[in-house]
């Protein structure tokens, strides 16, 4: 039960992007067409998984044995740029067609502050291996469900006759500030 409570806290309660701030860049930048904003969010979800994991181990067998919790977020985010770059280098040889399929979103991730947000999470809230993992695939389901329903809105607000002065950022920011009042409707249904 607790596991479940993890999932529905992480993709709605607490979303990444709309509750906590994370990762409004690429929310923002990624957001304008629905295929981009899925493949963006399955690169997130995976990267985000294996970082989370990685730098669990990492603080959990190294960092904290020796008293070096301050050098979490420095330790973090190499890992996180070492794995990005490690992954893109598997598949540009193993699958050349997903590294081209992924294009710009795998580089993109390494400065995606979601990532380096779920792993500090995961250590401060003292999650062990399976709710790191849980809660990291979690948030990224929550990131991908609120790129892709902001990608659905976007381009719904294309095909609409509206004022020059609310197209482009103006618009997308208040459809962002009313999906994320819409999530704010999930708090309180479970606590941790």
């Amino acid at each position: 039960m607790h596991l479940l409570a993890i999932i529905f806290v992480a993709i709605l309660s607490n979303n990444i992007v709309l509750s906590q701030f994370l990762g409004i860049c690429p929310y923002l930048g990624v957001t304008k067409r629905i295929d981009t904003s899925v493949g963006m969010g399955m690169a997130v979800i995976f990267v985000m998984t294996m970082a989370a994991i990685v730098t669990w181990v990492l603080d959990l067998f190294l960092l904290q044995p020796f008293g070096l919790e301050f050098l979490r977020t420095i330790a973090f985010i190499l890992v996180i740029a070492g794995l990005v770059q490690l992954v893109e280098m598997i598949l540009k040889k193993t699958n050349p067609a997903l590294f081209r399929a992924l294009g710009i979103y795998l580089p993109l991730i390494t400065t995606n502050c979601t990532i380096l947000g779920v792993a500090l999470l995961n250590v401060q809230s003292g999650h062990n291996i399976i709710e790191t993992v849980v809660y990291s695939i979690a948030t990224g389901i929550g990131f991908t469900l609120a790129m892709v329903i902001m990608a659905g809105i976007r381009e719904r607000l294309e095909l609409v006759n509206m004022s020059n002065y609310l197209k482009g950022a103006a618009v997308t920011l208040v459809s962002a500030g009313i999906l994320s009042l819409a999530f704010m409707g999930f708090k309180g249904m479970v606590t941790l």
